[in-house]
């Protein structure tokens, strides 16, 4: 029986708004695909899931005064979006891998609708991103976004402010691990888009009469491709691996 059903429905809406801040960044489930009700309802039960589990740490907080409890709303919201935007920039960072990917391939076709959000993008960019998400819940990662909400009270408690400084430093140092992620993942492609251009340079040096560029392009796409066939195992395998350090911020 719930003695103090007032501070139960306060201490739920606290911790709501760190998991409905994470939620609503969090790829997958912050995706356009997927309706809000549905992503509301699963923020309220992870929010359900959570709060018996941190109640001496969420109620006693809880039950302030109303101006301290509003500005609690705010610092709990953003703390839950810097979780949330350490997982995005992870999985941004694979679509600008992707795009660098495609124009060293020279795989220029028209953009065509994302499949996770409604902005426009290359067909082989959202093959890999969507291939590396699907691959990231397969293996749990939401699991992990969800026991690093539970262990953020003990790092930065309800109720003791934001520090813009400290989120700062975390979503810089991850963007600076992302970049040097996905530059590994796309320096085959790189390096292959290099030398074969350099090469085409150097022929249609020497016979400037051929319009080698024109000749050139199925070549450079359908080696791309057997390049991407033979490593698209590999790529997803270190992005898959290259997540638990970067969200951990190892």
């Amino acid at each position: 029986m719930i003695t103090d059903p007032e501070g139960t429905v306060l201490a739920l809406f606290a911790a709501f708004c760190r998991v409905g801040g994470c939620f609503m960044l969090m790829p997958g489930f912050s995706s356009a695909r997927i309706p809000m009700q549905i992503r509301l309802f699963v923020s309220v039960a992870v929010s359900m899931a959570i709060l018996p589990i941190m109640w001496d740490t969420i109620y006693p907080r809880a039950s302030g005064s109303l101006d301290g409890y509003l500005s609690m709303i705010a610092f709990e919201t953003l703390t839950g979006a810097v979780i949330g935007l350490i997982a995005r920039y992870y999985v941004l960072g694979l679509q600008f891998a992707g795009t660098v990917l495609t124009m060293m391939m020279g795989f220029n076709a028209p953009p065509t609708p994302d499949v996770l959000e409604e902005t426009a993008e290359n067909q082989l960019t959202n093959l890999l991103s969507f291939c590396a998400l699907m691959v990231l819940f397969l293996l749990d990662f939401h699991h992990v976004v969800m026991r690093a909400l539970v262990d953020s009270y003990s790092v930065m408690p309800l109720g003791a402010g934001f520090n813009p400084q400290s989120a700062l430093i975390t979503l810089t140092d991850t963007l600076s691990q992302t970049f040097m992620i996905m530059l590994r993942l796309a320096s085959p492609f790189i390096l292959y888009g290099l030398v074969f251009n350099v090469t085409i340079g150097l022929i249609n040096k020497l016979a400037p009469q051929i319009p080698i560029y024109f000749i050139s392009l199925p070549f450079l796409i359908i080696g791309g491709m057997i390049l991407l066939y033979f490593g698209v195992s590999s790529l997803l395998e270190i992005f898959t691996a290259g997540f638990l350090p970067v969200f951990r911020g190892e």
